[in-house]
């Protein structure tokens, strides 16, 4: 099982001897090209790891988020999704004995201001960073911002060595890339690979957080524990991103990767110097990636664009402008979107106040709204607290929906007071099971309520006769789509809507 973790540091290094037999000699033409490519690494390496700091963190036991005895992991839902591995670190004997950690960082102005991953210095109660050179300087936190796991920190210091800044668009698949920083306390350590995927969404990374940025560069340049905060350099020496976290089922390199595009992290870094925060446009929804029964259900010829899931709440600039749940975001300001991933970043390029034409492709229509941008909260984290079991169907009024398969059962006053739904959520049915065959595994979970039909046509589901309705004139192969409420989404659970294809 592999998942997503953030690159901070382990204190543990293991060793390993590799040898290889030489079998014949390479010709001076096949030699020249590797050389080349030799010669450009060093070149970047001698260059950029000067600014490169590494960073080390402490905090008090008495801060740690669940006190634990030694060994064991903190209870599920206590620790950020992705971070258990990182507070790993400060497993000990409860004590007021300082707990550290350590991670990575590049310096980028010469009096001292320095780029990191939020995740790394978050509520710690020193920080320490070291230079190539060997000083060591006590740093301050200037400003973090969870949505984007960007910080900036600042030394007191003059005339250091700064990084050059990429364009992290012009940014290739298959192009090389070198990642420096301290992996596994091996401090200034190099590693180099290629540019693998682009506009990455790292799921589960940030928590449940409907501003969390779906935008991470992913490489195969090796990336461990201790890597976090650290500079990702294309060809040129120049920094493309900001290394943060890895997939992997051990906790250690597994072959992926992924960095926090520069052109995000530079506007999170002006904001904070500047404003103390970060100024962020949003839309205002919550957005998932088009499927193929999406973009069949919204009339689009291509598998592309935003999908609107929700709404951020009663002041969301597009609802306020006309959007509904449901809709496929196409284009804004006639600039087209491809992927959620790329809506965020046609979105980065506008201030909060702004209107901006908002095109969207609702089942075979095309629709345009002007959006008056708003800005994000300042404190846009937001952690799911619902739990999702799977429940045995209740035994009056359950129904089996094998077309989509799907179990349903009547809201009950119980299931509505525990997930506290408002008025408005009440009226729906509950998921009881989804049948892990069935075409709506992946789609919906158990606990979903579904709300409303939204395509083929559009209805209530107050009841399990309605959602029978519903499905009943719709051959294998149609698609439906739901309205859905979820208690994965936000603090207080959220909406979005599923399509899903009929497959009875």
């Amino acid at each position: 099982m592999c998942g997503l973790l953030f690159a901070s540091g382990f204190d543990l290094t293991r060793f390993g001897w590799a040898q290889s037999k030489v079998t014949s000699k390479p010709t001076p033409a096949e030699v020249k090209p590797l050389a080349e490519t030799e010669s450009a690494f060093e070149a970047i390496a001698d260059k950029v790891t000067p600014a490169v700091v590494s960073i080390q963190v402490q905090r008090t036991a008495r801060n740690r988020p669940v006190a634990r005895q030694r060994g064991q992991r903190p209870p599920q839902g206590t620790t950020p999704p992705g971070l258990e591995d990182f507070f790993r670190q400060f497993e000990g004997p409860q004590s007021d004995q300082p707990q550290e950690a350590s991670g990575s960082g590049f310096i980028v102005s010469k009096d001292g201001y320095i780029l990191t991953n939020n995740h790394v210095v978050a509520d710690m109660d020193k920080v320490t960073v070291g230079l190539l050179d060997r000083r060591t300087f006590d740093a301050r936190v200037v400003g973090r911002d969870p949505t984007t796991d960007v910080a900036v920190i600042k030394i007191e210091a003059a005339n250091l060595p700064v990084v050059n800044f990429g364009d992290d668009a012009k940014a290739r698949v298959g192009q090389w890339v070198l990642a420096i920083g301290n992996p596994l306390q091996l401090d200034f350590t190099v590693t180099a690979g290629i540019v693998s995927a682009k506009g990455r969404n790292a799921n589960g990374l940030l928590g449940q957080n409907q501003y969390a940025i779906t935008d991470y560069i992913q490489t195969d340049a090796a990336i461990n524990p201790g890597n976090s905060g650290g500079p990702l350099v294309n060809i040129r020496g120049e920094v493309i991103g900001i290394n943060s976290a890895i997939a992997s089922g051990t906790g250690y390199y597994s072959g992926y990767g992924f960095a926090i595009p520069i052109s995000l992290a530079q506007e999170v870094m002006d904001d904070i110097i500047k404003y103390g925060r970060v100024h962020r446009a949003i839309v205002g929804v919550g957005i998932d990636d088009v499927s193929p029964s999406d973009a069949k259900a919204a009339g689009l010829n291509e598998i592309r664009g935003a999908k609107v899931g929700s709404f951020s709440g009663d002041n969301s600039p597009a609802e306020k402008a006309g959007l509904e749940i449901g809709d496929i975001i196409v284009s804004v300001n006639g600039k087209p979107v491809e992927t959620r991933s790329g809506l965020q970043r046609v979105i980065r390029a506008f201030e909060p106040g702004e209107t901006v034409d908002v095109e969207v492709a609702r089942f075979g229509q095309r629709k345009t709204f002007k959006v008056k941008l708003a800005e994000a909260p300042d404190d846009a984290s937001q952690v799911a607290t619902a739990d999702n079991p799977t429940r045995p169907m209740n035994a009056e009024g359950g129904r089996q929906f094998d077309k989509i398969g799907i179990a349903v059962e009547p809201m009950s006053p119980e299931f509505a007071t525990r997930f506290k739904l408002s008025e408005a959520n009440r009226r729906g049915v509950v998921i009881a099971d989804v049948t892990s065959t069935g075409p709506a595994y992946r789609e919906l979970i158990p606990n979903e309520v579904i709300l409303q039909q939204l395509y083929p046509t559009k209805r209530d589901i107050t009841s399990t006769a309605e959602l029978d309705k519903a499905l009943a004139p719709l051959k294998r192969g149609d698609v439906v789509e739901f309205k859905v409420w979820s208690p994965t989404l936000g603090q207080n659970g959220g909406t979005r809507a599923v399509s899903v294809v009929v497959q009875k």
